[in-house]
C-alpha cells in the first residue's frame, strides 16, 4: 500500500509563509502527477496546485502567484511553498500522487491555519 506522509502546517499570521512536504512513504516507481488539494470547514475539497512528473504546473487562481509547488522525483516528495498568506486560506491541506495504472493516493491531511 502506498503511503503519503505529510508535513509543515501549523499556524501563522497573515502575510506569513508555510512549506508544505508530502513524501510517498517507500520507494515507488511510475508516479505521474502529484498535488494539493485543501478543504475549508464546511466547504468542498478544492484543488490547489498540481504538478506532472516532467515539472508541468497548474494553480489555483486564488493561490498565484503565492503559492509555489515543485517536487524531487528522486525522493518522491512534492513540496508547497506558501507564501503571503490570508486567513482564506485556512484549511486542511491534503496532498496526492498519481500511480500509473494503479490509481490515486492521498495523504493524512495537515492543518493550515492564518490568523488575522
Amino acid at each position: 500500500q502506498v503511503q503519503l506522509v505529510e508535513s509543515g502546517g501549523g499556524l501563522v499570521q497573515a502575510g506569513g509563509s508555510l512549506r508544505l512536504s508530502c513524501a510517498v512513504s517507500r520507494s515507488e516507481f511510475n508516479i505521474n502527477a502529484m498535488g494539493w488539494y485543501r478543504q475549508a470547514p464546511g466547504k468542498q475539497r478544492d484543488v490547489v496546485a498540481d504538478i506532472a512528473s516532467g515539472g508541468n504546473t497548474h494553480y489555483a487562481d486564488s493561490v498565484k502567484g503565492r503559492f509555489t509547488i515543485s517536487r524531487d522525483n528522486a525522493k518522491n516528495t512534492v513540496y508547497l511553498q506558501m507564501n503571503d498568506l490570508r486567513p482564506e486560506d485556512t484549511a486542511v491541506y491534503y496532498c496526492y500522487a498519481d500511480k500509473h495504472r494503479a490509481g490515486r493516493y492521498w495523504g493524512q491531511g495537515t492543518q493550515v491555519t492564518v490568523s488575522s
